[in-house]
């Protein structure tokens, strides 16, 4: 062999011995930590008993998670059942409706849930889209207009109203309610607080069931013109 095939073959060598020095401790480095690593979420049924527990408990309890009574949260998850809007499965209703409210009361993130619920975040995911797909539904079978032909009960049977306002529907009012989005599309959604936000409308009646929701306009859009869209 010539000099330059000899310092080809040395070449070919180190380079051999360099790899092996790579690849060898990755290699160890995966397969140790595969048998080392542990399951997250050890209990199929820490959420069901966490959610039975809480509308089981003090009522604060309820009202801090979910933002609402036991027996409301009972009676919206027998409504979606029996409408066919929500279905059992692995996870019951009342668990689902759980991860859905706990998330729009606290603007939980799934990382969040999982430490609350035990569960997967693909599970989260999953369940908490079907009541986004459903709220079209729910708006329509629940926030009903009222009859603009009869003056409410509370008016007409008020001597200090009627008839001064029988012609009142009720009330609005607006809030802001958070959103998120991203900085190329952020600017219209800033409201004068610097914070992003969606304008949102409400009317309720003097029972105060809300009758009527405007949503969807940006924070920069003024109360103004929102009331506008909605006249």
């Amino acid at each position: 062999m010539d000099l330059r095939s000899v310092e080809r073959v040395r070449k070919r060598k180190n380079e051999d011995e360099e790899f092996m020095f790579v690849i060898l401790p990755a290699l160890y480095f995966h397969l140790t930590w595969q048998k080392q690593r542990q399951q997250r979420h050890l209990s199929f049924v820490y959420g069901k008993e966490h959610v039975r527990e809480l509308l089981g408990g003090h009522l604060k309890n309820c009202l801090a998670a979910f933002r609402m009574e036991p027996n409301i949260f009972m009676w919206l998850a027998s409504y979606l059942r029996e409408e066919g809007l929500i279905l059992d499965s692995r996870i019951k209703v009342e668990e689902k409706l759980a991860f859905f409210l706990y998330m729009l009361s606290h603007n939980a993130s799934y990382e969040k849930m999982q430490l609350e619920f035990k569960h997967s975040g693909w599970s989260f995911s999953k369940y908490v889209r079907e009541f986004f797909d459903i709220i079209p539904t729910l708006t329509t079978g629940i926030v009903k207009p009222l009859n603009l032909y009869e003056t409410h009960p509370r008016i007409a049977t008020d001597r200090r109203f009627f008839p001064y306002f029988q012609n009142c529907i009720g009330a609005i009012d607006g809030s802001h309610v958070p959103v998120t989005r991203t900085p190329s599309r952020a600017s219209p959604w800033r409201n004068r607080k610097g914070t992003l936000s969606q304008n949102v409308m409400f009317a309720c009646d003097f029972d105060l069931n809300i009758t009527y929701i405007s949503c969807g306009w940006e924070g920069s859009a003024s109360d103004a013109r929102v009331l506008n869209s909605a006249i």
